[in-house]
């Protein structure tokens, strides 16, 4: 997706409100039941999901601008119905969330809009529908788990794993297909051929393109690479940031350790991994969105 001057992220119902409750009815009594349910507690104001922070900090960016145009959008694309998803606005009304684009699909996946509202990522509780929007070649997660407490600090910080995330699988098959050594053999002799780019690379381009916009040391984004790649790996990830012209703040490379401390040490409000284990492990501290692409999620062939 290009960057028209404009960040935007489509947002699903769940992942930006807890609606657990009325999902389980949804998953044990029906749609009728779920839609009754919804529209009797249309008044009842929802409380905040494990990706409403990311949006809070994000609509936040356009109040430190004087641009009559906003620098951040987000949209809501739904399962809900236009009837049941007065709740959603209702809540989306009492926080005070700058949001007022959205399409309700009544139960059909809504990931065929993202191009047509421009959005660089879809954000949602539901597995399959980001499976389709990275088939269809969208930036795309979902949102596993996290803390819904509100941070500290009012800068957003965006932590991304690397390969299969920012970058392509290329490299992580041979990793998994013939093993470290290989690996590290392969990056180390291609380390000056930039990296094809992965699912996330227009997403974090959009999102140098908000830095731009304010100093270095003042800017209300920040990002951080947080890879298992080591020396001499790391070389060949330096020269594709630097080839594509992108900046990432903070850069760790972990050699394999467990990323959960590092994660919280840089203070992530999110962080994308193909990997669902790596989500898992650092949901207690952060929020964790998994980006189901690339080989670590292919379905294996069952041996005969």
């Amino acid at each position: 997706m290009e960057f028209k001057g404009k960040l935007v992220v489509a947002v699903s119902s769940r992942a930006l409100f807890n609606l657990d409750e009325s999902h389980h009815i949804f998953q044990t009594e029906g749609k009728e039941s779920y839609c009754a349910y919804q529209v009797e507690h249309e008044e009842d104001i929802l409380e905040p999901g494990f990706g409403y922070e990311l949006v809070r900090k994000l609509l936040a960016i356009n109040t430190l601008t004087a641009n009559s145009e906003p620098l951040v959008e987000v949209i809501l694309l739904s399962r809900n119905s236009a009837d049941t998803g007065l709740r959603i606005f209702n809540s989306i009304d009492h926080f005070k969330l700058d949001i007022t684009r959205a399409a309700f699909t009544s139960g059909m996946t809504p990931y065929g809009y993202i191009p047509a509202f421009g959005a660089h990522l879809f954000l949602s509780a539901n597995a399959e529908d980001v499976r389709n929007a990275l088939t269809a070649e969208y930036a795309a997660a979902t949102i596993l788990s996290g803390t819904k407490k509100q941070s500290d600090s009012e800068q957003l910080r965006i932590a991304f794993d690397g390969d299969a995330v920012l970058f392509s699988d290329h490299a992580e098959r041979i990793y998994q297909e013939q093993g470290l050594a290989a690996f590290t053999e392969n990056e180390k002799n291609a380390a000056k051929i930039p990296l094809p780019g992965g699912p996330f690379k227009g997403f974090l381009e959009a999102l140098q393109c908000i830095q731009s916009q304010f100093d270095q040391h003042d800017s209300p984004i920040r990002t951080a690479l947080v890879t298992a790649r080591s020396a001499p790996a790391h070389e060949r990830v330096v020269r594709t940031l630097r080839k594509w012209g992108i900046r990432i703040d903070e850069a760790l490379f972990l050699g394999g350790m467990p990323k959960q401390e590092f994660l919280k040490a840089f203070g992530a409000d999110i962080f994308f991994d193909d990997q669902k284990g790596h989500c898992e492990q650092a949901a207690q501290h952060i929020s964790t969105a998994h980006v189901p692409h690339g080989i670590t999620n292919q379905e294996k062939a069952n041996p005969e």
